[in-house]
Formats: structure tokens, C-alpha cells, sequence
């Protein structure tokens, strides 16, 4: 081999590249982990309510570890995650000292019974809030049902001037509401929305001429509702002549 220059230079030529390829390599993780590269300056923007700045600051403190270069932007994304309002975060690099985290809040649209809010998506998430939240109950793996159903009921019930103040969705997913938090309404399993609609169109001809106060509405009849007035004696109240429901002979299902 020693008697061959053509393949000694091309040895020389090898080791000298790995030699180059070697210091940059490491010229490059000198460069990388250096404190010369510093994130200056972190910019937290999005629509914010909740989460406050002590918590951002927080998080900037204790969980942001490394350089420009070095810092993982995904760890970076789970520890502002944590946050109890913040459902999506965004985070960017921008040349040369530069972060931009993008925060998503939580729009709490109701209770999930007394262990959690439901956010507008029919998310769960865990946080503490002081507003007058609808209550929402059913079986794990239906609050998206329940959050569109609620929305529903909501919207028909609108021209009463009434709100669903808590919405229970049964194993057999049948529906119940209470209104304003006084009147119960039972609506059943199929058909809800247009079971509330017609009671909505019947309660200024029938309901809202009864003298004497009511807790309880079934709406599981097809041709009308059935309703409890507390301590009814049809012989006392002859001024409502009209029944209040139409009644089947056969018993809701």
C-alpha cells in the first residue's frame, strides 16, 4: 500500500474531510448549547380571560429550559397546556432571540355535574370558575351530545324567555330539563328539539293561563303534555276550561 501514492492521497484526503466534518460538528454544538443564544424575548399573545399573568410567568420561570436552539418546543407546548383555562397552545421560533406562544382559552359554556366544565367544543376540562353555569349530567363519553343538546333546547325555548338551567341525558338517552331552575320538563328519548317546539307554541294558550303555580311538564305524549300542579283540586279552579295536555290512553314510553 505505502508503494501506491494515488491511494495514500486518497486516505489523506479521507481523514482530513472526517477530521473537518468532526470540527464542525462540534463547532455546531458549541454554537447550539452556547449561552450566546439566549431567548430574549417571549411573546404570549391570544384572547385571554383566565389565565393570568402570574401563571405565564410561571411557566416561563420554571419550565422553559434551554437555548434558542436547544429549547423543545413541544415540551414548551405541554407545560403552558397545563394551565387550567388554556385548551390549545401554538409556539414559534423567530430568528435570533425570539418565541411567540399562542394561547387558546377555554370558553365555558357549562357544568359537567360538580366535577368539571364542558368548554364550547363539549371538551372537559378542569378549572375553577365563578359564573352562572348551566349544569349538564349524563353518561361519560356524551358531553359533546349534551353541550348540542343544550344549545338546542336553549334556542327553542327562547321565545319563552326561559333558559334550561340543568340538562340530564339518562342511560336510555332520554332527555330532562329544569328551567330556570323551577319548572322540570320531561322530554323522552327521540324527537326532543320538536317535543320542546310544540310545547313552546301550546304553553301561551294553555300553561300561561293557569292561576295556580306548576313544577313539572312531560312532554312524552304525541298529541300534548301532561303537567303536576301541586295540590289540584279541578272543582277550586273552574276558570281554566281547557285541559292543559292532551292525554293518551297509553302510557309514555
Amino acid at each position: 500500500m505505502w508503494d501506491k501514492p494515488q491511494l495514500l492521497t486518497w486516505l489523506a484526503n479521507l481523514l482530513t474531510a472526517l477530521a473537518l466534518l468532526l470540527l464542525f460538528y462540534a463547532v455546531l454544538f458549541l454554537v447550539i448549547h452556547s449561552p450566546l443564544f439566549p431567548v430574549r424575548r417571549i411573546a404570549v399573545e391570544g384572547d385571554m380571560s383566565h389565565v393570568t399573568r402570574e401563571q405565564l410567568q410561571y411557566v416561563v420561570k420554571n419550565e422553559l429550559k434551554g437555548t434558542f436552539f436547544t429549547l423543545d418546543l413541544d415540551k414548551t407546548r405541554q407545560a403552558f397546556e397545563k394551565l387550567p383555562w388554556v385548551r390549545r397552545v401554538e409556539v414559534r421560533r423567530y430568528w435570533p432571540d425570539r418565541l411567540e406562544v399562542n394561547i387558546e382559552e377555554h370558553q365555558a359554556v357549562a357544568r359537567w355535574g360538580t366535577a368539571a366544565l364542558l368548554n364550547s367544543y363539549g371538551e372537559r376540562f378542569d378549572a375553577a370558575s365563578g359564573d352562572p353555569l348551566p349544569v349538564l349530567e349524563g353518561p361519560d363519553g356524551t358531553e359533546k351530545q349534551l353541550v348540542d343538546g343544550y344549545r338546542q333546547f336553549r334556542d327553542a325555548l327562547a321565545p319563552l324567555g326561559k333558559q334550561p338551567t340543568h340538562v340530564w341525558l339518562s342511560e336510555r338517552r332520554a332527555w330532562r330539563l329544569e328551567l330556570d331552575r323551577q319548572l322540570t320538563v320531561e322530554i323522552g328519548r327521540d324527537d326532543g328539539v320538536d317535543r320542546l317546539q310544540r310545547f313552546v307554541t301550546a304553553y301561551p294558550n294553555s300553561l300561561a293561563r293557569l292561576e295556580q303555580p306548576f313544577e313539572y311538564v312531560d312532554l312524552r305524549y304525541p298529541n300534548g303534555f301532561a303537567v303536576k300542579l301541586p295540590g289540584f283540586n279541578p272543582g277550586e279552579n273552574k276558570a281554566v276550561r281547557q285541559p292543559a295536555a292532551a292525554k293518551p290512553a297509553k302510557a309514555p314510553a
